[in-house]
């Protein structure tokens, strides 16, 4: 991120940072996923299919489709929806940190040549 004192980035950069950042969010969202996955399909035994279902219900905030079969697998989806709601905020947070930083900035410009 450019200090405070540098110019404004040009958009072609700011739109290559901004979709460097989006990759990395997809990126902590697949390995999010993959973990849902296989931990459903370990402590609940559901196919792959039925997993993926109920890792990415939990993931995008809907919650568990059907019954769980053990208490193994309720522990399991309880620290991961746990888990899924920093998730999903944290990447939140990590989408819109180069558009907040770069709109924070240019307000900084304005009152640096204002003074």
């Amino acid at each position: 991120m450019e200090h405070r004192k540098q110019p404004l980035l040009n958009k072609a950069a700011f739109l290559r940072r901004q979709l460097r950042f989006v990759l990395a969010a997809l990126v902590f969202v697949a390995v999010s996923l993959a973990i849902g996955v296989a931990g459903y399909m370990h402590y609940a035994g559901f196919t792959f299919v039925d997993a993926f279902l109920n890792a990415s219900m939990i993931l995008g905030g809907m919650g568990p489709i059907g019954d769980l079969p053990n208490n193994g697998a309720k522990w399991f989806a309880s620290f991961y929806a746990l888990f899924s709601g920093i998730a999903l905020l944290g990447t939140v947070a990590v989408i819109l940190t180069p558009l907040v930083h770069r709109m924070l900035h240019a307000l900084h410009l304005d009152d640096d040549r204002q003074g």
